[in-house]
């Protein structure tokens, strides 16, 4: 009996093991762990980590500790990682539906941005998985204004003004508006102000504030040009490995934190602006002829957007369209 035991027991620990093995996911994302974003992505993994029972621990590596932001969305969809955050607008070259919320002056405040993202989630999910993922939820970042070193009452102020931009949308941008523009990275803002190469630029209050761009510039106008999202996004082999159960608590967390992350930008975008007046920077809306002519920018760009979006991103924005 005593020789035959060790079997068993062997056998019994396989099988109680098995039985409560816990699945770890790590998810990275190129932001801060301070970042409100961030901190959505860790409410989000704490409710599944305690409502799966122990089935799923998601692991959140912030600030680009396990990849940076541009090899991300490559790593979650090989699998090297099953779980991960990432902004999208990064990705518009690879279907313009992942770029359809940072065209500019389509949608200008948190609740036109909501039916943006309810008219073209459909598209941006069907996208996605032809990549072989599964989006989440998806966190919007504060809108985008205009920060400026001189006053800028009408578009015309604007002309030959040192632009900075990031990619070929800000520069389509700065070309409308009749300024010239100075391509910079990130990293490089504080650099482009304090040296001339850079007069003004659309970024958001949480640029403004890490940056300091009262250093720099005296004025930030809140034009809401585009409020940008980041995805939460999942493999979909490792969806596809969850139970039934798990699924649903994975689902039901993302629409927790969906609702809350989206509620915080809102508060956060306030205190943003707040924080910019108060180190000496005018903050002020644009006058109406400003937003005239942005509003009639937008529009040249959206149209141009479309002719390139295909027929899921038209459908999408048209569909946006209707509704407001």
């Amino acid at each position: 009996m005593k020789t035959l035991s060790l079997p068993f027991l062997i056998a019994g620990t396989l099988v109680a093991g098995h039985a409560f093995a816990q699945e770890t996911w790590d998810m990275p994302s190129a932001y801060g762990a301070g970042n409100y974003v961030s901190k959505s992505y860790a409410a989000f993994a704490e409710e599944v980590n305690e409502k799966s029972g122990g089935a799923l621990e998601i692991v959140v590596h912030p600030g680009g500790s396990l990849y940076s932001g541009g090899e991300i969305l490559r790593a979650v969809r090989s699998g090297q990682v099953p779980i991960a955050g990432r902004y999208m607008g990064a990705h518009a070259s690879e279907d313009p539906i992942f770029g359809l919320d940072v065209v500019p002056f389509v949608a200008t405040d948190f609740d036109a941005a909501k039916a943006l993202y309810d008219a073209s989630r459909p598209a941006i999910e069907a996208a996605l998985e032809e990549r072989g993922l599964k989006l989440l939820y998806m966190p919007v970042w504060p809108p985008q204004g205009l920060f400026a070193r001189d006053p800028v009452e009408t578009i015309d102020d604007m002309d030959g003004v040192r632009f900075r931009v990031a990619d070929a949308n800000s520069a389509r941008l700065a070309q409308l508006m009749g300024a010239v523009p100075a391509q910079t990275e990130a990293t490089e803002i504080s650099q482009a102000f304090s040296t001339g190469v850079a007069d003004a630029m659309m970024g958001s209050g949480a640029i403004g504030v890490f940056q300091k761009m009262w250093d720099f510039v005296d004025h930030f106008y809140t034009v809401n040009g585009w409020l940008p999202k980041s995805a939460v996004l999942v493999n979909m082999d490792a969806w596809n490995g969850l139970d039934e159960a798990t699924q649903q608590v994975v689902l039901d967390a993302a629409a927790t934190a969906e609702a809350n992350v989206w509620d915080a930008a809102r508060e956060i975008t306030e205190s943003y602006n707040a924080t910019m007046a108060e180190n000496g920077m005018t903050v002020a809306s644009p006058s109406e002829a400003l937003a005239a002519s942005f509003a009639e920018i937008g529009a040249t760009m959206a149209e141009e957007w479309k002719a390139e979006a295909g027929d899921a991103g038209a459908a999408a924005l048209d569909a946006y369209q209707a509704s407001n």
